[in-house]
Parts: structure tokens; C-alpha cells; sequence
């Protein structure tokens, strides 16, 4: 499995390119081991990185998130446990560190040596590392559904609606304090779509109530708050965020203000 890793991306000349493969390829091979666990009984993969992996979204993430749908068989230091004895019997120098002490449950998953023998860094202690978060408190309203993957590795997983899964973005958007250029790409693709996509109301409001309070938010106004949060945001910065994991970098110069507030209309 780490041979196949490695000949992924010898092919390719653009470093970015092959660090934003190789941790791809763990993001397989950590979702199989999920899949293999029957931990989708319990979660649902959520996210940028979902998007990707699910609907083909064109750019590359780094984190695995999940919310908990059911808690009965929840058994998250077990899957991680055979993520790490997977990685292991495939050839990775792998160890996973797990924090249970908050809502957001948390894991990181560490790959020594990979970026040395990939050539990607000089240091063969420096660690490619992917982090998982299990919201195990999830905004209501969400609406799952099932499916096949085949991204470097075929699995069947539980994952929302594209919707629900714009309610997530829509609700990062609003209330992120910094800037993330991936946040707005994501954005544009969701509108660029025909039709576009409308976030999950009914889950929207159910997040903006859980983290801003009842009443701050109305979730039907979504589109004029977002256009408020974009006149805080310079765009320059947006891009410059984004554009390393993208397939296509020059598509960063697609986040300008009026393309924005285009999609928004």
C-alpha cells in the first residue's frame, strides 16, 4: 500500500501536488479502515474533505470530520486503534494519539518517514499527519443517506445531503473569525451548481441557535449575512488560502467580491 502511495505521485512534478496526494491516499486508507469497522453505523463523514471524496468537489482538504448519528455501539478508540494496525500492515510508520475530553471529539493520525521518501522533506522524523474530529453533539435537521466511494480505495459510507452539507459551510461562513478562502470556494461550487444548492434550513438554524444563541440569527437571511461577512474579508487572502489545494489553482481568481456576490443573488 505505501509503494502504491509512492507511485501515485511520482508522476508528478509539483510538490504541492504530491503532498496534497499522499494525504489523500491516508484519508482512504483511514476511511476504508472506518468503513471496515462498521463505524458508519454510528457517524456520518461531513465536510470539505466529504465533498471531495463523495461529489468530487475540486479541491484537495486536510481533516476527516464525522457527526455521531447514533451513540449506541460508539466505539471510536477501537476503529482508531485498527486504523493504526492497518496503516501499519500496510507499510506506514503509523501512530494515532486520541482526546475525548470535549464535545469535538478529536484523533491524529501520524505518518513518519513518508515525506522523506517521497521527497517532499529532508527529515525523516517530520511527521504527514491528518486530524478527525467527531462532533458528538450535532446540530439537529440534518438528513443522511448512503453511498459508494471509490477514491483510491472502494468503501460504502454514511454521509448528509448535499443541503445539510451546505448548512455546515453556510454556518462556518457566518461565524468562522478568521478568514478561510476554502470556506468561500466551497461556496461558489455549491451555487455554481445547476441548481444551486440551498442549505438545509431547518439544520442551519438549529446550528446558528446552538453556537450564537436562540433568536441571535434568523437562517433565512443566510445569503445578506454572508454578503455582511464578505465585506470583511479580503479576497487577496481568500485566494491565497485556497489556491494550494486546488486541481486547478487558477481557479482561486474565480473568489473575487462580485463573483461572490454574484453566486449570492
Amino acid at each position: 500500500m505505501k509503494e502504491e502511495a509512492l507511485a501515485i505521485i511520482r508522476e508528478r512534478s509539483n510538490p504541492t501536488d504530491k503532498l496534497n496526494l499522499l494525504r489523500e491516499y491516508l484519508q482512504a486508507m483511514v476511511l476504508r479502515s472506518l468503513h471496515e469497522s462498521e463505524a458508519f453505523v454510528n457517524l456520518a463523514f461531513v465536510g470539505g474533505t466529504a465533498l471531495r471524496f463523495v461529489h468530487s468537489l475540486p479541491r484537495f482538504s486536510e481533516d476527516l470530520d464525522f457527526s455521531l448519528e447514533q451513540g449506541d455501539g460508539y466505539k471510536p478508540e477501537a476503529w482508531m486503534k485498527k486504523v493504526k494496525s492497518d496503516l501499519q500492515f500496510a507499510g506506514f510508520d503509523a501512530t494515532v494519539s486520541w482526546n475525548d475530553r470535549t464535545t469535538v471529539h478529536k484523533s491524529w493520525v501520524k505518518v513518519a518517514g513518508l515525506l522523506k521518501e517521497s521527497g517532499l522533506s529532508g527529515q525523516a522524523d517530520q511527521n504527514l499527519s491528518i486530524k478527525l474530529e467527531i462532533d458528538t453533539q450535532p446540530p439537529p435537521g440534518a438528513i443522511s443517506e448512503r453511498g459508494i466511494v471509490n477514491r483510491h480505495a472502494m468503501l460504502a459510507l454514511r454521509t448528509y445531503n448535499l443541503p445539510s452539507l451546505m448548512a455546515g459551510k453556510v454556518h462556518a461562513l457566518m461565524t468562522r473569525k478568521y478568514a478561510k478562502g476554502r470556506d468561500w470556494y466551497d461556496l461558489v461550487w455549491y451555487r455554481g451548481k445547476r441548481p444551486p444548492v440551498e442549505p438545509n434550513m431547518a439544520q442551519l438554524q438549529q446550528a446558528l441557535d446552538q453556537t450564537q444563541g436562540r433568536g441571535v440569527f434568523d437562517a433565512k437571511n443566510w445569503k445578506s449575512l454572508v454578503s455582511e461577512k464578505l465585506n470583511t474579508r479580503d479576497c487577496v487572502t481568500l485566494v491565497n488560502d485556497v489556491k494550494h489545494f486546488l486541481e486547478r489553482p487558477e481557479d482561486a481568481t474565480l473568489l473575487t467580491q462580485e463573483n461572490i456576490c454574484s453566486v449570492l443573488q
